[in-house]
């Protein structure tokens, strides 16, 4: 177990096993219902996370290449691919950096991106305020699973 654990691997009880299920039961369902809804608006769920990574990014500038495979776990040639793929859709733009290094590629989302980003943003912020209790259910010992 980890620094921090309640429990030992040895000790864990049925809540526990329970309340593991039911939150990842529910992570679960909340990623195929993300994916339905780039889906609606023509987007794949990994394109999708590209434009949140690209507005989420704390530099105004915009995030690099590597930085975006970071975000997405992913490779980055897959990553420069997936990029490819958004840019034809017009919904992201490449900016080389200028002056010390030419090579370095930083993103922007195009003004389509910004809407797209903006009413998916807005959809999944109310359906994360409905699963709320989903968090809890790690320190609530009284959740127990549901079938969804």
């Amino acid at each position: 177990m980890t620094q921090g654990s309640m429990s030992s691997p040895e000790h864990l009880t049925d809540q526990e096993y329970s309340r593991l299920l039911t939150f990842r039961a529910g992570l679960r369902q909340l990623l195929r219902w993300s994916e339905r809804r780039a889906a609606e608006v023509g987007l794949t769920d990994t394109q999708h996370q590209l434009l949140l990574a690209i507005r989420g990014h704390s530099d105004p500038g915009g995030p690099s290449v590597g930085e975006i495979a970071g975000y997405l776990c992913a490779r980055h040639h897959s990553v420069v691919q997936l990029i490819d793929r958004t840019e034809q859709l017009g919904l992201v733009a490449r900016k080389r950096e200028q002056g010390k290094d030419r090579r370095v590629v930083h993103l922007t989302l195009t003004e389509a991106g910004k809407e797209i980003l903006a009413s998916l943003s807005a959809v999944h912020l109310e359906e994360l305020q409905r699963l709320t209790p989903l968090v809890g259910a790690l320190d609530d010992t009284t959740v127990m699973p549901q079938a969804g």
